[in-house]
């Protein structure tokens, strides 16, 4: 009887890991993650959202998140421009309502419901705590900085 041995000419073999089947990196909760964004700013939920993309494996939804990390941003710095005219004012504020919405009603319950579909409540979950530290010490230099250029240029 004789046995059959691998075929000295084959290429090498890797070994193949399903990447559906292989444990997910830890991401923060997009729940959360979006709730926060009402309060603090869009700019918080989108960048913790961009990242939870990167690790869920999805670079095109990680590509789109960016777009949206940049645009709050862009608006965060113009809210912060010396504005001087009352109509200028109220449209900027309604802009950052609309689009504080407009972002969590699409994308950011969008990474809520593809985690929830995807994984459930048992995924690995990295702490709020850091980011949101981050966002708070973000919001207060926002705040002097806001209350420095109204000074400078009253």
């Amino acid at each position: 009887m004789t046995t059959t041995s691998p075929n000295p000419y084959a290429p090498p073999t890797a070994p193949v890991s399903d990447p559906i089947d292989s444990k997910p990196q830890a991401i923060w909760n997009p729940n959360a993650a979006a709730n926060w964004s009402l309060l603090l700013s869009p700019a918080f939920g989108t960048t913790l959202q961009m990242l939870n993309w990167r690790a869920l494996g999805e670079p095109q939804r990680a590509a789109i998140a960016r777009g949206w990390v940049v645009a709050s941003f862009i608006l965060l710095a113009f809210s912060l421009a010396p504005i001087h005219s009352e109509e200028v004012d109220r449209l900027l504020r309604l802009v950052n309502v609309v689009y504080v919405l407009g972002w969590y009603f699409s994308a950011g319950r969008a990474q809520v419901r593809y985690v929830n579909a995807r994984f459930g409540t048992s995924y690995p979950k990295r702490p709020l705590g850091m980011p949101l530290l981050i966002a708070l010490v973000g919001t207060l230099v926002v705040l002097a900085l806001s209350f420095a250029i109204s000074f400078l240029t009253a």
